[in-house]
């Protein structure tokens, strides 16, 4: 598996870097997006290369990437997953919001800096239960409708 995941990563960072090289693509528009598995591999993505993007989404997933280079980039991070997410839970996205918080502390940014460029969104059931989801998991698909978490990732 981590065979697979450091190819997929390779893979990732070579389609950014050649579509950047080879488009007329403004590079202040960059943004990543990882869901479920695709959470993973991204989060190791922006362990390696942050500066490729504008600001990164993680859905419903986990963080299996460094910490070092996102806060060295001061890329903005969202993190988003349901309370009670029944693949993962919301622990590991606690813990990851946690550990790029206190790198953030250490790095001397304030509470207000760091609010702006890291946030942590964990949904309670009634929020997929008002969109017709009773799965937390698979509802992670309905982040990518939702204006405020949209509008936090465009508008970086």
């Amino acid at each position: 598996m981590l065979l697979r995941s450091q190819k997929e990563q390779k893979k990732t960072i070579e389609l950014v870097e050649y579509f950047l090289a080879n488009y007329n693509i403004d590079e202040d528009k960059v943004y990543g997006e990882g869901y479920s598995g695709g959470g993973e591999t991204m989060s190791q993505v922006m362990g390696k290369r942050p500066d490729l993007f504008t600001a990164y989404l993680q859905c419903s997933s986990q963080w299996d990437g460094s910490y070092d280079a996102v806060v060295q980039n001061r890329t903005p991070v969202y993190l988003v997953i349901g309370e009670d997410d029944e693949y993962y839970s919301s622990e590991p996205t606690r813990k990851a919001y946690e550990n790029l918080h206190d790198r953030y502390l250490e790095e001397g940014l304030s509470e207000d800096e760091i609010n702006e460029i890291l946030v942590l969104d964990i949904k309670d059931a009634s929020y997929f239960e008002s969109r017709g989801m009773n799965n937390q998991h698979g509802g992670g698909g309905l982040f990518a409708e939702d204006k405020e978490i949209m509008g936090w990732l465009f508008g970086k």
